[in-house]
């Protein structure tokens, strides 16, 4: 494994006259509007876009990805939660956190409906509430928005399940109240043809707590940016990706902890693994712990495990301190291919080269699958990682 610790503040950029590209000095600089066109038209060479095949975006970032289709959003499980569909002008939009890309901004200016997912305050859900997301499609193009809050001292697992087919922008805000304890899985699962970009906009209160655990297997290109904004000191959050991307799949991944709060921690962990020629995957991780955030606790981390050739990792841990008051902050990041000792150890004990194989992805993604505390949703993606090994003959 190549280990890399290196740190990096390098997150946005501004374009000088002579079309060169100046970085800032700082991810707290980042711009974010509601308004698409305060955002120039990417070219792919801006820092937040220099990994995306941009030709791949069916027109989602320069305007010209006009929607012809929706999402179908079904909600289903524990009674106490209430579902609601409404306009723009519900005054819960927005409130999360704003748009920090075009295409961000493009997703929350073309949505017509969005749906609203509520947690009573002081309530404990009985059941996992599941939203499935069905994009509009193949050939078609739907913007969407998500709303999901549990109010003060509220409990709750909520599934976002997205699949089927088309073009996909969207925003999804999360919204955790005072004390409130909050589990959030993202599954996306899409067919082959599919193409989607989403922003993830979560934001804690005091004493809050959030999981969010990201799962990427389907698409033809699949990016999703998950932002969290502490808004009150307390808060505690644990970002955990599983991504899995055969050949000729993009799978992008940008996480960002915004430390603007005192005594909050967040942890991050991400794992992936590529199988088959261009399959590409990319996993940003960016922590800003700002001044007045002392006593953070912090730490991410990224594992990449590269199953044959042709396939290609990038993994860039970004950390950035503005205070020396902290409890503790880290990241480290890997990427390799099989372990040939582990593999001798099994097939010295008589198991099969690809039996062990197998045993070795499989351990490799124990430790993120049995956080994942909704058990039909942890063995459909045992499931799904046994066939994607099987699709390759590991």
């Amino acid at each position: 494994m190549l280990d890399s610790a290196s740190k990096s503040s390098v997150v946005t950029q501004t374009p000088h006259s002579h079309g060169a590209v100046v970085p800032k000095a700082s991810r707290a600089e980042h711009f974010a509007s509601f308004d698409v066109e305060a955002f120039e038209v990417p070219g792919g060479r801006e820092e937040i876009w220099r990994f995306t095949p941009m030709k791949r975006l069916r027109g989602l970032h320069n305007g010209t990805a006009a929607a012809t289709g929706e999402l179908s959003v079904e909600v289903s499980g524990a009674p106490e939660v209430t579902a609601e569909t409404v306009g723009r002008d519900d005054e819960r939009l927005g409130q999360a956190g704003t748009p920090g890309d075009r295409i961000a901004a493009q997703a929350y200016t073309s949505f017509r409906r969005a749906t609203v997912v509520t947690v009573p305050r002081e309530v404990k859900a009985s059941a996992t509430t599941t939203v499935t997301v069905t994009g509009p499609g193949a050939d078609q193009v739907a913007y969407g928005h998500l709303h999901v809050r549990a109010e003060q001292f509220a409990e709750a697992v909520v599934v976002i399940d997205h699949r089927g087919s088309g073009t996909v922008a969207d925003n999804v805000e999360i919204v955790v109240g005072d004390g409130a304890k909050l589990t959030v899985v993202s599954v996306h699962d899409w067919a082959d043809d599919a193409v989607q970009v989403s922003a993830h906009h979560a934001k804690l209160g005091r004493d809050a707590t959030l999981k969010h655990h990201l799962v990427a297997l389907g698409g033809d290109l699949v990016r999703v940016s998950p932002t969290v904004v502490f808004a009150g000191p307390g808060g505690d959050v644990q970002l955990t990706g599983l991504f899995f991307a055969d050949a000729g799949q993009h799978i992008e991944l940008r996480t960002f902890a915004d430390h603007a709060q005192p005594n909050c921690k967040s942890d991050v962990v991400y794992k992936g693994a590529l199988q088959g020629d261009g399959a590409r995957t990319v996993w940003i991780g960016d922590v800003l712990i700002r001044a007045a955030a002392e006593g953070t606790s912090t730490f991410e981390l990224n594992r990449n495990l590269v199953l044959t050739e042709g396939a290609r990792a990038d993994s860039v841990p970004n950390l950035e301190i503005e205070t020396g008051e902290i409890a503790g902050a880290g990241h480290a990041s890997a990427t390799g291919r099989f372990d040939d000792e582990q593999l001798f150890y099994l097939q010295a004990r008589g198991i099969p080269e690809d039996a062990a194989r197998r045993l070795v992805v499989r351990g490799f993604f124990h430790e993120l699958l049995m956080k994942i505390d909704v058990p039909e949703i942890r063995e459909r993606l045992e499931a799904a990682i046994e066939a994607e090994l099987e699709a390759v003959g590991v």
